[in-house]
């Protein structure tokens, strides 16, 4: 059998997936990991890192294995948190969680586990992971999601290469959740109705404008309403299916909308553009309307934020989205589209959407997932996650 170093985190799901592994007769090592010191912005009554260690230390001995500290919170500020911040003051609004698998639980934290001797690192996390053995002989690792539809967490792991993959254990990832809380507390965890981590990984349930003016300076600015009568609210028709799209009625389809002052009207105050994102709603202060008011764009260079009313606000909608040639990650690399081809995939473009149809075309400039409904809410700095059935193929990060 092997030697599997799990990250315990404190939480249910990484408890129950070391019992298992125990119960497979694996040699299993907990490790902890220590990402965040700082608590400026984290909301009261969060737990902060130390209650997660105190978990991690009850569940260890309860189940009889070693556990390590490793404090990794230089390289999460670096490769996650400064990222972070870089990416809100260019006006996008990036998923740490995503990058948080990408740099640290499958980079910086795989290399301390390969220190302890590890064949394999393990997470709580619940997808599933499939190999096959292409003609060449070589192992191809697919990312699955997780049998549980209401916790699949596949999406956050949309940034993994086939190295990082090759070294990854989901083991509870063909479990349901009320399944993993039955046998924590079959197997008295201490863990067992602990409530689920919310928030920024590693950070927990923040303010966000508290949390980013640590690097970002709140700056007044005026929020613009635009009417859904704007006339530049016409597109060019999208095609049917079956209909190949020239690339340039693509590029068309994926721009978003480019507002200026003079298209709508002043309405009110903002403490900083870079604070807020495509599609929220709340923390704008602004009342009396029959509906909510949403945020269409953002212009960090000119820090104005535009808004409209109601969820069906046309400014919300977009048929397409653009991600730059150097921002696309193919997960199962034999799967991998040439410039020039095309094929339809299910799509979700943030964590718990519903997966959605599309057509994902590979040009020189780019990629480009044309919808076959219009999408709300597209986020430049966010990831779009294509699928093929329960495998996640590939990812790439929102340009617009």
């Amino acid at each position: 059998m092997a030697r599997v170093v799990i990250g315990l985190s404190g939480g249910v799901d990484s408890s129950v997936a070391a019992w298992l592994l125990k119960q497979q007769g694996h040699e299993v090592i907990g490790l902890f990991m220590i990402n965040w010191h700082d608590t400026t912005g984290t909301l009261e009554g969060d737990c902060p890192w130390h209650d997660d260690r105190l978990f991690a230390e009850l569940v260890a001995k309860k189940l009889d294995i070693p556990l390590h500290v490793v404090d990794l919170s230089a390289e999460y500020r670096t490769r996650v948190v400064d990222y972070m911040f870089a990416e809100y003051e260019r006006g996008r609004t990036p998923n740490p969680d995503v990058l948080c698998n990408r740099e640290i639980k499958f980079d910086v934290f795989l290399r301390e586990a390969l220190k302890l001797g590890a064949d394999y690192v393990a997470t709580g996390h619940y997808c599933r992971k499939a190999e096959e053995t292409l003609p060449d002989g070589r192992t191809l690792y697919r990312l699955l999601a997780g049998s549980d539809p209401n916790k699949d967490q596949s999406y956050f792991l949309c940034q993994l290469s086939q190295e990082q993959l090759s070294r990854a254990l989901f083991p509870v990832g063909g479990l349901l959740k009320p399944e993993v809380r039955r046998i924590a507390a079959e197997q008295g965890l201490a863990t067992a109705k602990r409530k689920d981590s919310q928030g920024i990984c590693f950070v927990g349930k923040v303010d966000l404008p508290t949390f980013l003016q640590q690097k970002l300076a709140a700056r007044r600015g005026n929020v613009h309403e635009i009417l859904p009568t704007w006339p530049k609210y016409v597109r060019a028709e999208v095609p049917g299916p079956g209909e190949e799209p020239s690339d340039e009625l693509l590029e068309k389809l994926a721009q978003p909308w480019h507002y200026t002052v003079r298209d709508g009207k002043k309405i009110g105050e903002h403490n900083g553009a870079h604070y807020y994102t495509i599609g929220q709603r709340k923390g704008l202060g602004i009342g009396g309307r029959k509906e909510s008011l949403f945020i269409l764009a953002t212009d960090t260079v000119q820090n104005v934020i535009y808004v409209g009313e109601g969820d069906a606000h046309p400014g919300l909608w977009r048929p397409a989205l653009r991600m730059l040639p150097g921002e696309i990650h193919w997960v199962n690399p034999a799967r991998e589209l040439a410039v020039g081809q095309s094929a339809s995939f299910s799509v979700r473009i943030r964590y718990r959407q519903p997966l959605q149809g599309a057509r994902l075309f590979v040009r020189e400039t780019g990629a480009c997932l044309l919808f076959d409904e219009p999408q709300r809410g597209i986020t430049p700095g966010q990831f779009a996650a294509w699928y093929d059935g329960d495998e996640l193929v590939g990812s790439g990060v929102i340009e617009a």
